[in-house]
């Protein structure tokens, strides 16, 4: 039909042994099976139409099932949490990802090919928890855990943070601090 297509892919498509943000053209090598599944989605939008696809991680926001909603629940329900401290990555609240695709959309400058997006920031999922605790007011004791500690059905990559610069450039996305994206989601959660 001669459309454009937006596609969301993951961070999961690289296997997280970097200690620098992940460019576009970085070799993918999924460590799960979710991860080659988006990475499959990704050679498939790009061979079959005019695509955009963005990256993103740690997607969260105040409707569905998230990381974010779930914290925010256990904190109510428990005097202690244990999350895993030694994965780093970069939250992306859905308001703003969707901000962004928006922008891509009206620029009217359409340049396919692969792009990365998340909030500004890093963090491990533990410095996420201490977060969601401190602005949401939970008073739940949080402790560090190593990914070891709990263990997952599926592998997870242990640095998954996105380079941004090309979005950036290309369009134009000015890009949100990751702790006050997360204050606007918690503010819509009240």
């Amino acid at each position: 039909f001669d459309t454009k297509l937006i596609h969301i892919s993951t961070d999961y498509v690289f296997d997280g042994t970097s200690s620098v943000p992940y460019k576009e053209e970085d070799a993918t090598s999924p460590i799960n099976l979710y991860g080659e599944s988006k990475l499959h989605g990704e050679e498939m939008a790009l061979q079959n139409s005019d695509a955009i696809i963005i990256r993103t991680s740690w997607v969260y926001s105040a409707y569905g099932k998230n990381f974010v909603k779930t914290m925010l629940r256990l904190m109510s329900e428990k005097t202690d949490l244990n999350v895993v401290s030694d994965q780093v990555g970069s939250p992306t609240y859905a308001a703003d990802l969707a901000e962004a695709i928006l922008s891509i959309i009206d620029s009217g400058k359409w340049q396919s090919g692969i792009y990365h997006y998340s909030n500004e920031g890093l963090i491990s999922w533990y410095d996420f928890a201490l977060a969601i605790k401190e602005l949401g007011n939970k008073k739940c004791a949080v402790h560090p855990i190593s990914t070891s500690q709990y263990p997952t059905p599926a592998k997870r990559p242990a640095y998954s943070v996105l380079d941004k610069t090309k979005i950036q450039e290309t369009f134009g996305i000015q890009l949100k601090d990751w702790k006050k994206s997360l204050k606007a989601c918690l503010f819509k959660l009240q």
